[in-house]
């Protein structure tokens, strides 16, 4: 199989969840936690990685980056692009 290399530009999303550091990305729908921050962030990219290297591994790249939302522009992938992050206030009654 052919390598290629691909850049892209993923939105991640850090969260504090206790004492752990979670970074999400819904491009991927993948997540993955650390101890620090820097740790999220390798722990991050070392799956992103991994999960793109997998899929084109097993010939589904072009099919998971499209059912995950992302657009083909002639030779470059666009990821999904978050417009908003906020904060919702809900009111439910259980």
């Amino acid at each position: 199989m052919k390598k290629m290399n691909f850049d892209l530009n993923i939105p991640v999303t850090i969260l504090k969840e206790g004492k752990r550091f979670v970074a999400y990305t819904p491009a991927l729908d993948l997540s993955t936690s650390g101890k620090t921050l820097a740790e999220a962030k390798k722990r991050f990219e070392e799956a992103a990685k991994i999960f793109i290297e997998e899929i084109a591994q097993h010939g589904t790249l072009e099919e998971a980056l499209s059912d995950l939302g992302w657009k083909k522009t002639k030779s470059a992938w666009q990821s999904p692009v978050v417009i908003s992050q906020e904060t919702e206030r809900l009111q439910v009654s259980v």
